[in-house]
């Protein structure tokens, strides 16, 4: 999944691997992003050695651009080839049981806008699926086990059925768009507070109604 994102992301434009980091945070997140140099930096190479991505010339690095405690050495630039787009094309039109946990979802949803109707619904639709079967068995955890449960072990199956249940309408509504041929609004970032418009579907874990 890290070299899916990575080839999306350089498809946009060369960056150099502290760039490619913050564009990966702000691409999907900072929990799904969480990425140390220690990974990122060994799947640039092992996407090298494929043919998939190659380095352009060496940029001067800034001190705001460098973190702390890493030499302000040149910054080495990667970019896709011809290959690396082949690869790419590959992998976003990917819609197997890989698409449809926590992980493999993430990511290609944050590559929905390049990715053909037919691929984006059958990912939604085996999500939905996927969460619908963990929905049931927490159900299940609650309905056999609920007295054998301590009260915080309790709330927190009680949580993960809600987070489920939202996940499920999300999902619904997305589906619902989609074989309508209808995408997802635009949020207005002119709002006050960079609130979303009544009209924007919600992300995992939210649905209209727990909007502030």
């Amino acid at each position: 999944m890290l070299e899916f994102a990575i080839l999306g992301l350089l498809q946009e434009s060369p960056m150099h691997g502290y760039e490619l980091r913050k564009e990966l945070t702000a691409k999907l997140g900072a929990i799904r992003a969480a990425i140390s140099y220690g990974s990122l930096y060994p799947t640039l190479r092992r996407l090298q050695a494929a043919g998939w991505i190659t380095e352009a010339a060496e940029t001067p690095a800034t001190a705001e651009e460098v973190p702390a405690l890493t030499s302000r050495r040149g910054r080495v630039v990667y970019k896709i080839t011809a290959e690396g787009k082949e690869r790419f094309a590959q992998l976003i039109a990917q819609a197997g049981p890989e698409t449809y946990d926590d992980t493999g979802f993430g990511v290609h949803f944050a590559f929905f806008a390049r990715t053909d109707q037919a691929t984006r619904l059958r990912i939604l639709e085996g999500r939905r699926r996927k969460i619908e079967e963990r929905r049931e068995g927490l159900r299940d955890v609650l309905g056999r086990a609920a007295e054998r449960l301590d009260a915080y072990t309790l709330e927190l199956q009680r949580h993960g059925l809600d987070a489920c249940e939202r996940e499920v309408r999300w999902l619904e509504e997305l589906i619902a768009n989609e074989r309508s041929g209808r995408a997802p609004t635009v949020p207005n970032t002119g709002t006050a507070g960079g609130r979303r418009e009544d009209n924007s579907p919600p992300p995992p874990g939210e649905t209209r109604n727990e909007r502030p």
